[in-house]
């Protein structure tokens, strides 16, 4: 029997459709069907100057919008030749900012994935941690999730007063609320049945099929970008890759679990280093003199005016840039022909990567276990189809 089982299926975690065909409760065959939520991202930003381009990849993965941000940040940057003009107080910020982001994107993955298999107060738990993370994005930007905060140049405004307090806040209460989740679920017998031995994924799987992020580490795979490919600062802070061993959904979860740890480890590295300086560059071609030169230049309120209106023009070229977003490599390819908009954009989803492999995972299991392979990738449909 052929059957579908959504777009509309809760548990598909957003607007992805699976033809499944299915011999009594067995998956014979599993073919997703993507497109129902398309929005043309990267086609629109071609439209769009390199500056308002930005807001459009807050929509990407709408869940992790800070991540977006810096992959897309980091290739304009290196397009216009300013990736050494960053200043340190900058690269920390977005490193902090990027790792709350991971642990916020990681807790909507766990609260959800647990609701899938029927555990419903770890959902209401995980939200109230990310409420904070929520708050402190809040705090500095005045909107909760699609900040636009990290910019080409630099950050959109200056740190506040009482930024690290407030993110000291989080890190301090967030390990005995994590262990919370340890407790409801690593050693519970129920959630062990439903994710042991569950959709396996090999080593030379998904390896083969270009997954990356937890999906990859799962398997056995030691592969990270901000290791591999240290950007923004990375390389100046100590932390380790978890790794699975079995590949099944038990071993995603519980990587992505010690992941939350190690960003957590990360940031208060990060806090502890943060330095003192300018939050953009001092450049008035790329990024809008202060307020207070505005009101009293002319040639300040000629730039912001010429900025915002016509935008900059990065030289004729191309840039490529790799990051690591909590669901696995986002990478942001730009071509540049000199004039004020994207010649061409090109995003390396991991979700869209990622998704491909859920045929392999799925058949030949039981139709109950389709929602537990779903989760366990942790896809976001916005990025399957951007």
């Amino acid at each position: 029997m052929t059957i579908n089982m959504g777009p509309q299926h809760p548990s598909t975690h957003g607007v992805l459709r699976l033809l499944l065909t299915i011999e009594g409760e067995t998956v014979i065959k599993a073919i997703p069907d993507i497109g129902f939520l398309h929005t043309g991202i990267e086609k629109t930003a071609e439209a769009k100057s390199y500056h308002q381009a930005l807001v459009l990849t807050d929509r990407m993965d709408y869940v992790a919008p800070l991540s977006n941000n810096l992959a897309y940040s980091l290739s304009v940057e290196r397009l216009l030749g300013i990736e050494d003009e960053i200043s340190e107080k900058v690269q920390y910020t977005r490193v902090i900012l990027a790792e709350l982001q991971r642990i916020a994107s990681h807790l909507v993955w766990l609260g959800t994935h647990a609701l899938d298999l029927g555990a419903m107060s770890t959902f209401l738990y995980c939200f109230r941690e990310r409420e904070l993370i929520l708050d402190i994005f809040e705090y500095i930007s005045g909107v909760r999730m699609m900040t636009s905060y990290i910019c080409p140049g630099g950050l959109q405004a200056d740190l506040p007063p009482g930024f690290n307090e407030k993110v000291r806040a989080f890190t301090s209460i967030f390990p005995a609320r994590l262990q919370e989740y340890h407790d409801l679920l690593t050693n519970n017998q129920l959630w062990l049945e439903r994710t042991r031995n569950v959709s396996v994924l090999s080593k030379d799987d998904a390896i083969a099929y270009g997954a990356t992020g937890p999906v990859l580490r799962g398997s056995g795979v030691v592969w990270d970008i901000r290791k591999v490919f240290p950007y923004s600062g990375y390389e100046r802070f100590e932390f380790d890759i978890p790794v699975g061993s079995h590949g099944d959904v038990f071993d995603r979860y519980l990587v992505r679990m010690l992941e939350m740890e190690q960003s957590l480890k990360i940031v208060n590295q990060a806090l502890e280093g943060l330095p003192t300086g300018p939050y953009r560059v001092s450049n008035p071609k790329i990024t809008p003199p202060p307020k207070w030169q505005i009101t009293g230049s002319m040639e300040a309120l000629i730039h912001h005016f010429k900025l915002f209106t016509e935008g900059y023009r990065p030289p004729i070229g191309e840039a490529f840039v790799r990051t690591e977003s909590p669901k696995g490599e986002l990478a942001v390819y730009l071509v540049s022909d000199g004039s004020a908009h994207p010649y061409r954009m090109h995003v390396r989803g991991p979700s869209f990567a990622n998704l491909q492999v859920l045929p392999r995972m799925i058949e030949g299991g039981f139709l109950a276990d389709v929602v537990a392979g779903i989760g366990s990738i942790d896809i976001i449909l916005g990025e399957v189809d951007r």
